[in-house]
């Protein structure tokens, strides 16, 4: 895999995407739920697609694979700080869709052999 063939990969663009939705209505929220809830939501989002890219500069298996799961977990915290934004009425668009793409192909390359 060439240094740049994490961008070519579904899990990171579904990731990037989510994160650069996420940031732009975050982005249009009052300070108090910006600063406190919104810096979480995306740091947590941006962080999937930082994790998918280090995993394919990642030379063992096991070592893509761990972080990978990192991948996932970030993925976890993700939705559960959009479940909170939804809960508090902040959010304008539902993510499920998006979340679930993500789950579907990090799952896909924790599946591969290499």
């Amino acid at each position: 895999m060439g240094t740049k063939a994490f961008l070519d990969l579904g899990a990171y663009r579904h990731a990037v995407r989510l994160a650069d939705d996420v940031t732009a209505e975050v982005a249009r929220w009052e300070s108090f739920e910006r600063w406190s809830l919104g810096i979480q939501l995306v740091r947590s989002a941006d962080s999937v697609g930082a994790n998918i890219a280090e995993a394919a500069g990642r030379w063992h298996v096991a070592d893509k694979r761990r972080v990978l799961f990192i991948a996932r977990g970030s993925l976890y915290e993700t939705e559960h700080w959009l479940a909170r934004a939804a809960a508090r009425g902040l959010l304008k668009t539902d993510y499920s869709a998006q979340i679930g793409e993500i789950a579907r192909a990090l799952s896909g390359l924790l599946r591969r052999p290499t």
